[in-house]
């Protein structure tokens, strides 16, 4: 007996034609596509945001003229005053509506695109052969009995696979960046400028209740004369201003007419001779001098205040700078003198004037307020005549006092 089986599997081929299938997948993509239109449609959508938020600002925070639309917030304000009273206010303030509304400012901050492709393709061929005989033969006297026993089969398979997979993906980012910073700012200049605006006032007593008779009387008018000594304190806040820079503005002017004395003295010292001893003498005798240049100079700029105050209560009438303030000045031989000319002296006496009118004004403004406040002190006290009816006429009587 005889067996024998035999396989075979051919080898694969078309590998060139597998490469180019793979890519043609490839050449088909528009890159510039998958990128640039996520990137174009965010940049489209970052400026529609844009207008969306000016768009809001403009029709919520201004009116059809062009004006910022304010909210109106009224409320109750309730003090308590020396005289036990007290006052129960009505107020009002006037806030700027996009200070109080939240102010749409989305904005794409990030934008990231992903794309993958994966191309998988396989192909797979099998051929295979089972071959088997036998064969057996018997002989017997001269009988020959033959007998054949035979088996063939083949097998043939093939085998191709693709795989074909892409993932693109859009990731897009956008916040809220809240009050742009241009906005913020001017918001923060108007919230500067807001103020609770007084609407009206109504005097209680110390419990909140309704005032009569007399007390009511009394309470209104020291209610006022309150008012009053608010006014006169606001006037006078504005005169001492004025004083103030009346002042600073003749500081300014003495030094610049002491720097133009000392350079004056320069040029004197820069005349003289060295090793000469008359010109050593002269250099001392110049120095003494622009000492006491300096000094006088000095003490206005350590002292304008009370030396302004100096002039207007001795009534000083001087057509030029007044003698009370002590200054000198360099002659053009160096020596110090009585300061009566120089560069800046029109000015400054002109400044001196304006300081002393000034002056004058707070002076005449203090002793408003003084007044004032004996008033609103006898009225306390009880040495103030009251009016019969609401109001008063400014009237004390010391006299004939009467207790409340």
């Amino acid at each position: 007996m005889c067996e024998g089986t035999q396989s075979m599997e051919p080898a694969t081929g078309g590998q060139k034609g597998v490469f180019m299938a793979i890519a043609e997948q490839f050449a088909g993509l528009q890159m510039d596509q998958l990128i640039g239109a996520p990137l174009r449609a965010a940049a489209d959508a970052s400026n529609q945001l844009a207008n969306s938020t000016a768009e809001f600002i403009n029709r919520v925070g201004f009116d059809a003229n062009g004006n910022v639309q304010t909210v109106a917030f009224g409320y109750q304000r309730r003090s308590v005053n020396e005289d036990g009273t007290s006052n129960l206010d009505e107020m009002k303030v006037n806030v700027p509506m996009l200070a109080i509304v939240p102010i749409p400012n989305l904005q794409v901050d990030e934008v990231n695109i992903l794309f993958d492709m994966e191309v998988k393709q396989s192909e797979k061929q099998e051929s295979s052969m089972d071959m088997g005989a036998t064969i057996s033969g018997t002989l017997n006297l001269g009988i020959v009995k033959v007998s054949v026993t035979g088996n063939i089969s083949t097998h043939q398979s093939n085998t191709r696979s693709s795989d074909n997979s892409a993932k693109y993906h859009v990731d897009v980012r956008a916040t809220n960046h809240g009050i742009p910073e241009g906005l913020a700012r001017v918001l923060d200049m108007m919230a500067a400028n807001v103020a609770p605006t007084l609407v009206g006032s109504s005097l209680k007593d110390g419990n909140g209740q309704d005032l009569s008779g007399q007390a009511k009387l009394k309470a209104e008018r020291l209610k006022g004369i309150r008012q009053e000594i608010s006014q006169i304190e606001n006037r006078l806040g504005a005169a001492r201003d004025g004083l103030d820079n009346s002042i600073r503005q003749m500081k300014r002017l003495g030094a610049t007419q002491l720097n133009a004395f000392q350079g004056r003295m320069m040029k004197l010292m820069n005349d003289l001779e060295k090793d000469n001893e008359e010109d050593d003498k002269t250099a001392a005798a110049y120095s003494q001098a622009m000492d006491e240049v300096n000094q006088s100079w000095n003490a206005f700029q350590n002292q304008a205040p009370d030396m302004i105050r100096l002039l207007v209560d001795s009534n000083d009438q001087s057509d030029g700078v007044s003698e009370l303030l002590g200054l000198r000045g360099l002659s053009d031989m160096g020596e110090a003198e009585k300061y009566s000319g120089g560069d800046c002296y029109q000015a400054f006496v002109s400044a001196q004037r304006n300081s002393m009118t000034a002056q004058a004004n707070v002076n005449t403004i203090e002793k408003e307020l003084f007044d004032k406040k004996a008033e609103y002190s006898d009225v306390i006290a009880g040495r103030a005549a009251l009016p019969e009816s609401g109001g008063y006429d400014g009237s004390v009587d010391t006299e004939d006092p009467e207790e409340y």
